[in-house]
């Protein structure tokens, strides 16, 4: 991964609900939605001239360090975020619900 794609050039842009981060001109998010205690994770997008780049996988680790420091519990209803955290045995005790 390049030091241009790390957590610190993602951006929560609560306003819109979601996380996202500007590459080469382009966007990818991940986007979500909080509800009392739990941030249900809809949908993640990643142009497809951006893939294989671990932009994803920033998105989303951005992701759920943010609902684990604001505790937060996850309902991962995208499901490249489910992939990500069967994946991720460190992110599995967020969900609120089976990651699937």
């Amino acid at each position: 991964m390049s030091d241009e794609i790390s957590a610190r050039s993602v951006r929560n842009n609560a306003d819109q609900g979601r996380f996202e981060i500007e590459v080469d001109g382009q966007l990818a998010v991940a986007n979500y939605t909080i509800r009392g205690k739990n941030i249900y994770f809809t949908y993640t997008e990643v142009p497809e001239s951006l893939e294989g780049r671990g932009i994803g996988n920033v998105l989303a680790r951005t992701a759920l360090d943010y609902a684990r420091s604001n505790g937060l519990r996850v309902v991962p209803r995208c499901k490249f975020i489910s992939a990500f955290i069967k994946r991720h045995a460190e992110y599995q005790d967020l969900v609120d619900t089976p990651a699937g």
